[in-house]
């Protein structure tokens, strides 16, 4: 068991994967991951069961979604007790119950917008919701730099953003989230970024000093403090040797960010890796009522791709809070 993080911000992490799942069940990796009201995870996976439900002890509920998806990217709770599932391999959003029943669905299976097109969809990421009055943001995401709005009947508002790197503009638009007051921020990753807007689109501030910006939490009550994951951003190594891949303090990590985008505390300064106090690639982050973050890692795309042989390595780590 290693301890990350900063004075008032620590964590018990394991290393291991969390969950207990059945014999013969696996994530192979978590692509992003929700917490309900009662502290229920819902791990949206590219296993066999791409919908798994666990409880905060990690004790199996109930799974659903089987056949249903093409890429499993990213899962949102909403306001109405609702789950928003974005699939980036077959271009749409669906909207579920926590059981499972298909409620909506936005966009048409395997027919993309064109690249850039500014039209939804092409590879889109993740969806939040603001929780006021149940309007949504989806990011769209890896071949389309946009934001798009929705009412909550699923009737597109408006839609922002272009290529580029100037405000306003993304480089993969991959998260999105939501605060108390309406404000949405931008997980911008090859910007290094996060931005932030207002619900009409206007760009607002921005923050720096990130690595890959790649996942978004906003807690809803108290200090409504922003937990950012990021991916590493250093340079790998070469077949030459040259590269910084066991450079520290460049990512992979969890930063955790007031709302003014000042620095609360980093979790994890170590190099890529699956040891106790390492993350591979963080690309969905949850917290529950207790402040346990949860973190879910695309480590076999990342990582387990690499090895020889190939093989599927931790993909949901749990981090605790001890303070």
């Amino acid at each position: 068991m290693a301890v990350l993080g900063d004075a008032g911000h620590t964590y018990e992490v394991s290393g291991q994967d969390f969950g207990a799942l059945p014999d013969g069940w696996s994530y192979r990796e978590a692509a992003g991951i929700a917490v309900d009201g009662d502290d229920n995870l819902y791990v949206f996976n590219r296993g066999e069961h791409p919908v798994i439900v666990l409880n905060r002890d990690g004790d199996l509920l109930r799974s659903w979604g089987e056949g249903v998806f093409t890429n499993p990217h990213g899962i949102a709770w909403g306001p109405d007790d609702t789950l928003y599932c974005v699939d980036a391999g077959d271009h749409t959003v669906r909207k579920f119950s926590p059981d499972g029943k298909l409620l909506m669905t936005l966009g048409s299976a395997g027919k993309p917008s064109m690249r850039l097109s500014g039209d939804p969809f092409n590879a889109p990421t993740h969806v939040a919701v603001d929780w006021r009055n149940g309007d949504f943001y989806v990011s769209d995401g890896y071949s389309n730099a946009r934001v798009h709005k929705y009412d909550p009947a699923g009737r597109h508002l408006l839609s922002w953003g272009q290529s580029g790197t100037d405000p306003g503009e993304f480089n993969t638009v991959h998260n999105v989230a939501t605060d108390k007051d309406g404000w949405v921020y931008v997980a911008d990753r090859e910007n290094h970024r996060v931005q932030v807007f207002g619900p009409d689109g206007r760009f607002e501030t921005q923050w720096g000093n990130l690595a890959m910006a790649s996942c978004l939490h906003i807690e809803r009550s108290g200090d409504e403090l922003v937990y950012v994951g990021e991916f590493y951003a250093g340079i790998p190594e070469n077949p030459g040797g040259m590269g910084n891949w066991t450079g520290l303090r460049l990512g992979p990590r969890v930063s955790i960010l007031d709302k003014s985008g000042n620095v609360v505390a980093r979790v994890g300064d170590l190099p890529v890796g699956v040891g106790p106090g390492q993350f591979i690639a963080p690309h969905g982050i949850a917290v529950d009522a207790r402040g346990d973050i949860y973190v879910a890692e695309v480590s076999f795309s990342a990582y387990g791709t690499r090895l020889d042989p190939p093989r599927e390595v931790r993909t949901l780590q749990k981090l605790v809070r001890r303070d």
